[in-house]
């Protein structure tokens, strides 16, 4: 059964058991973003698609509920799950100390690492002293950009709206290297003609102050949502809905140990 079918079968079979109007009381709405391939990504006839978009609707499914897919860029995404514009952000989000100050989380439905990209051969340190003057993009309100300003206090650092952008400024020269994540970058920027010339600059980066433990499901403070949340990532990574959508996108099991 194709993941369309599931949501399909799940749906419709909410609807009979509940009720056309209970169940349209019953809709989660999620906050997404569309410019972070292959995660979240704008379609041409302008629809949502990726991993992200994929995993919200197979959990919708699992929890027998409609999934009403709101746009948000990056930056404003917990602002707007404060002022109720949707119930939860499935959104690339990493679970930090910082965050679960102002939201509770789910469990992760991802991991991957963290790195940075610059010109192939850049003898780039990243270091303190190593990056001093060096002109680093990143997405704004991201566990990159606590990484840097611990990290890196003498780099130029550039803040972004969305990640489209920090790779057209790294492919122009406007800026000298980006930070990001290592998988979105391998199946984004780097497979493209733009960044051909670009390339993964030392390991993966190790702070779990900044970096987080993992990508989790944001819902507002203490809100029950979360557990139940939890239980249906449990669920989809048992019935093979998980793996459909992983394999869709990558070529390995991105959940991580």
């Amino acid at each position: 059964m194709t993941l369309k079918n599931i949501i399909y079968a799940a749906l419709t079979g909410a609807m009979a058991l509940s009720g056309s109007q209970a169940f349209a009381a019953d809709t989660l709405r999620i906050g997404v973003e569309g410019a972070y391939p292959p995660f979240s990504m704008k379609e041409p006839d302008g629809s949502l698609s990726g991993f992200d978009i994929d995993i919200a609707l197979a959990l919708c499914a699992q929890m027998q509920r409609e999934c009403e897919l709101v746009e948000q860029e990056w930056d404003g995404m917990i602002p707007a799950l404060a002022a109720r514009k949707y119930d939860a952000i499935v959104a690339s989000m990493s679970i930090t100390e910082d965050r679960k100050k102002m939201v509770s989380f789910s469990e992760k439905y991802y991991h991957t690492p963290t790195r940075f990209i610059a010109k192939k051969g850049s003898d780039i340190e990243f270091t303190a002293e190593g990056t001093k003057g060096v002109r680093i993009g990143l997405l704004r309100g991201t566990t990159y950009q606590c990484y840097v300003e611990k990290h890196l206090p003498n780099a130029i650092v550039s803040l972004y709206a969305n990640q489209e952008d920090v790779y057209a400024d790294l492919a122009s020269g406007r800026l000298d290297a980006q930070i990001s994540n290592s998988i979105q970058a391998v199946d984004g920027f780097l497979s493209t003609d733009a960044g051909q010339d670009f390339d993964f600059i030392g390991g993966d980066l190790d702070d779990k102050a900044c970096l987080g433990e993992g990508v989790g499901i944001a819902v507002r403070k203490n809100d029950p949502l979360a557990a139940e949340l939890s239980a249906a990532i449990k669920a989809i990574r048992a019935d093979g809905s998980y793996k459909a959508v992983n394999d869709k996108y990558f070529a390995f099991d991105i959940y991580g140990n």
